[in-house]
């Protein structure tokens, strides 16, 4: 049955389910085709009649994903379009969800499967928004003549979107909380300190992604260099005229030679001192978003999901292993501390968990990618009047006889209730045990968006974060708040991190 709501560009008509409606492949901006490529999104065009909002909008332009299950649908770089699940279209005043979704900047959609967020508006009585955003090179260019963090733009412009729409589809302007997973959650802090970003939402989670992976101009033009170089293009015109598959494949081959270079993923938000002023970091600490509400995690073995595509990683020895530490360290000029790092991190793992070669380096780059940038984050914001909390993900996967263990993206199947979607049963798991921690993973982040304290029936007393309990949710198959977890290996990093 077709339900209908009127937004400002016309009506859309999504479909009625038996616990919730959906609004899918809503534009909430002008397709930023020819010119429009590599500038800021623009208002999008108002309709005549009723639009079909029934099926998903295209994705932006991606490669292939590397990730099992995670394919993505139609692409097209006519692609910013948003969804909305919502209980009733009633101009209710729900609490509102605003989801960014992850894949390094470079893949991913609002419409994957994993997203599907019915389950999570009709359990919580909430109104989620699911978006998408331009990718890679035609989202995080930098170069002279063209608009930075245009991808941080498109997110911009459709927070405001559902700023001046989401009253029609039942949900409250005034709490809107913003989450987002790995690249996602990286969005979610940049937006913490952009200007133009300030009022369109009023909590956050980024999950698995904190504030330490943006590029300087320095860094990001350097990625323009490169690029140019490799579509064979001499400026930027000629790029914003080049087809789009080449476009993609030019970007690939600029990735294999850059990424070693900085910390820092290929295309991602550049200060460039105007859309993003300063580092997101320095904003936070600062006090930019000291009003903001914040949920901050990481899931324990984040780069064992990485591994996957490393065949050979099992093998790896002693010289092997010091010899990777040295080149992650090298990006902080702090290659030195090889030696002492790994002797930290294995006399911390002595009796509690294996302290083979690959299992240290894993531990030490889940730490260096994810969980001390979302300790720094932590610690960057716990100090202002709006409520930090801090969790742990250590819930692990059947995938691979448990060589994935809590890996990167795992608790996303979990929190949306989507432990039925294609292949989610062999990633993550099912049965009673995996029911019941999706349902008070839900419940938590529902709880959030309502008040801004993520506390429910469902879990030990859930304390804010600060520097000296360090107080942190574990999710497992019982939850419990643990105090400090994992502290040897957290100040290890103190001086390179």
């Amino acid at each position: 049955m077709a339900v209908t709501a009127e937004t400002t560009s016309g009506r859309v008509a999504g479909v009625q389910e038996p616990d919730h409606q959906h609004f899918r492949g809503i534009p909430f901006a002008k397709p930023p085709l020819g010119e429009l490529r590599f500038r800021a999104p623009e208002a999008a065009e108002p309709w005549s009649g009723e639009r079909d909002a029934s099926a998903f909008g295209p994705a932006a332009p991606q490669p292939p994903s590397p990730l099992p299950g995670m394919a993505v649908n139609e692409q097209s770089e006519d692609c910013l379009y948003l969804n909305v699940f919502t209980p009733a279209a009633d101009r209710g005043r729900r609490p509102v969800m605003v989801w960014i979704h992850g894949g390094g900047f470079r893949n991913g959609s609002g419409s994957q499967a994993l997203y599907e967020a019915g389950r999570l508006a009709a359990r919580g009585d909430v109104v989620v928004v699911t978006l998408n955003y331009r990718l890679g090179a035609l989202g995080y260019l930098y170069t002279e003549g063209a608009d930075a963090n245009v991808g941080q733009l498109d997110q911009i412009a459709a927070l405001e979107w559902v700023r001046d729409n989401v009253g029609a589809f039942g949900g409250d302007a005034s709490n809107v909380t913003i989450f987002g997973e790995s690249a996602g959650g990286m969005a979610v802090t940049t937006l913490l300190a952009m200007p133009a970003a300030r009022g369109l939402f009023h909590r956050a989670i980024p999950q698995s992604g904190a504030a330490h992976h943006t590029h300087s101009a320095a860094s990001a033009t350097r990625v323009v260099e490169v690029l140019l170089d490799e579509l064979g293009a001499r400026d930027l015109e000629e790029a914003r005229r080049a087809p789009i598959d080449q476009l993609i494949a030019a970007q690939d081959r600029c990735m294999l030679k850059v990424q070693r270079e900085f910390n820092a993923l290929t295309f991602a938000p550049v200060v460039d001192g105007a859309s993003l002023p300063s580092h997101p970091l320095e904003a936070i600490s600062n006090g930019a978003v000291r009003d903001v509400d914040l949920i901050v995690g990481t899931n324990r073995d984040e780069a064992k999901l990485f591994r996957m595509a490393e065949p050979k990683a099992s093998e790896m020895d002693d010289e092997v292993m010091h010899k990777r530490v040295r080149g992650i360290l090298r990006l902080f000029d702090r290659k030195e501390e090889a030696p002492r790092l790994i002797e930290a991190y294995r006399k911390a793992r002595e009796g509690r968990a294996s302290t083979e070669p690959l299992e240290i380096f894993d531990a030490i780059d889940s730490d260096r990618m994810f969980r001390i940038p979302a300790i720094r984050l932590l610690e960057a914001h716990a100090p202002h009047p709006a409520r930090s909390y801090a969790y742990l993900f250590t819930w692990e996967s059947p995938a691979l006889r448990g060589a994935l263990g809590a890996c990167h993206a795992l608790e996303l199947p979990f929190m949306f209730g989507t432990l039925d979607a294609p292949t989610m049963d062999r990633f993550a798991g099912k049965g009673p045990d995996a029911e019941t921690l999706s349902e008070r993973m839900m419940d938590a982040w529902i709880a959030f968006a309502r008040s801004g304290d993520p506390n429910h029936p469902g879990l030990p007393t859930w304390e804010t974060y600060d520097a000296d309990r360090r107080a942190t949710l574990i999710f497992d198959r019982e939850p419990e708040l643990a105090t400090a977890p994992l502290d040897e290996e957290r100040i290890a990093w103190e001086g390179i991190l």
